[in-house]
């Protein structure tokens, strides 16, 4: 075996591990649901240009069909955003529980996207927003607001729908998930 045939196996042999490792970026590998409500970062830049991006947040996060809440830290190698209104991202299990990839679009390339990974907390109950103030509600009330204005990102039905007025009082969460 040549030289040159030798060093082709061993690069290739190398490369096999890294493409074993790389996440997935098709969206329909991501069956769950997350809205960022917030985080704090920190941006580590290399040569001026932005590097690494970690921090913690909260977020709901949407499975079979509920929301629940969870406090995460994160690496991203972008900045991080948060939802707007009722944005969701992609996500999935790394290890159930504990630790979750996320989809993020990568800015200004569409069909694009980028994994960023969340340590997770998960709560009990799931946040809501409301006149700029973070709370939190049982998440069969949220479950019940979901279900009344037809919300349910994880299947495609990502902005709720209006109730006719004096259909009853909204839960608190009713101004966004």
């Amino acid at each position: 075996m040549s030289i040159a045939s030798r060093l082709l196996l061993a690069s290739s042999l190398l490369a096999v591990p890294v493409l074993l490792v790389a996440e997935s970026h098709n969206p329909a590998d991501y069956p769950l649901r997350v809205h960022i409500f917030g985080r704090n970062q920190t941006t580590f830049y290399h040569n001026r240009q932005a590097d690494e991006a970690k921090g913690e947040g909260r977020a709901n996060l949407f499975e079979n069909g509920e929301a629940k809440g969870v406090d995460f830290q994160y690496e991203c190698d972008h900045r991080l955003q948060t939802s707007s209104g009722f944005e969701t991202f992609p996500a999935k299990w790394k290890k159930p529980g504990a630790e979750l990839v996320v989809l993020l679009p990568e800015f200004g390339k569409p069909g694009s996207y980028d994994t960023c990974k969340f340590k997770v907390e998960m709560k009990d109950f799931a946040y809501y927003m409301r006149n700029g103030q973070l709370g939190s509600e049982p998440t069969t009330v949220f479950k019940q607001w979901m279900v009344k204005h037809e919300y349910d990102p994880e299947h495609g039905k990502n902005m709720p729908v209006p109730v006719a007025a004096g259909a009853g009082a909204a839960p608190a969460g009713a101004s966004q998930p």
